[in-house]
């Protein structure tokens, strides 16, 4: 059985095979796509890459949806054909592989599934902490290089958290750092406004930001972590919310969220960000 199934080898999919593999944190992994052609030729691509990458991860292609249903971690991407597993036909994907005895977390990599987690926890019964969803948690690294860019810096110094429920935003300005210095003594407040609306219109971020951001959460689950982690997760009772899907830190192991993490917020980023999850 593959470590880590991907479904689907369209653009998002085919990127965060090839990024787990770089990584060389996995051991195998299988990319599932009704083109089954195209999913084994995007495998061997990525394989025949291995030797001049400096990796060895085993990758294969099928064409076969069910055979995911024992991996170790399931990555929701896109159809080469159709693209994202989105709605009521993503929804019936996911039924087929809980139905099958699927019992692996279900990693969304798609920036238009937020309702699907919600549905798949609500309707199919899998647990929120099984669930979790990663495109969004590209704009966080999209927010550090334009702070980097304001500064004349690296990116690698600033420290940051974005959360909400996608596509509504809320950078956590008041507790953000670049070289251990507060963002907020370093960069003027209209500037800052003005980077939090920047980071909006960079939604939804591109294939290689989404894999990017992908593959830390699937090998967290996989193999625990030390670190906090910002991905979409399902909340329930938490912050008034009830079974929604927002970007939080999180902290992963045995296959799930053991914990998630609110940043640091002002009152009115609090405000914002509480706003950003009641909405539609």
């Amino acid at each position: 059985m593959p470590t880590v199934a991907i479904l689907g080898a369209g653009l998002i999919g085919a990127s965060v095979a090839h990024t787990l593999a770089r990584r060389a944190r996995v051991r195998d992994v299988c990319l599932i796509d009704a083109a089954a052609s195209v999913a084994a030729g995007k495998a061997l691509d990525i394989r025949q890459s291995g030797p001049v990458e400096g990796y060895d991860t085993r990758i294969s292609g099928e064409g076969d949806v069910l055979a995911a249903a024992g991996a170790g971690v399931i990555v929701i991407a896109d159809s080469h054909e159709s693209g994202g597993w989105e709605g009521d036909r993503g929804l019936a994907l996911v039924r087929q592989l809980v139905t099958a005895g699927a019992t692996a977390p279900f990693v969304f990599a798609g920036p238009k599934q937020t309702w699907l987690m919600e549905a798949v926890v609500r309707e199919l019964g899998v647990p929120a902490d099984r669930v979790l969803g990663t495109a969004a948690a590209a704009v966080a690294g999209a927010a550090r290089a334009l702070v980097a860019l304001e500064v004349n810096g690296s990116g690698a110094d600033v420290s940051l958290a974005v959360a909400g429920r996608p596509p509504a935003f809320v950078i956590a300005w008041s507790s953000a750092t670049i070289g251990g210095a507060l963002i907020t003594d370093r960069v003027p407040a209209h500037r800052l406004v003005a980077i939090s609306q920047q980071t909006k219109g960079l939604w939804p971020t591109g294939p290689s930001a989404i894999a990017a951001a992908t593959a830390p959460v699937v090998e967290g689950l996989l193999s625990g972590t030390r670190a906090q982690i910002p991905a979409v997760t399902i909340v329930d009772r938490e912050f008034g919310a009830r079974s929604r899907a927002a970007l939080l830190q999180v902290s992963l192991g045995n296959g799930r969220v053991l914990a998630r993490h609110s940043p640091s917020f002002s009152p009115q980023e609090r405000v914002e960000f509480m706003n950003a999850l009641t909405r539609e």
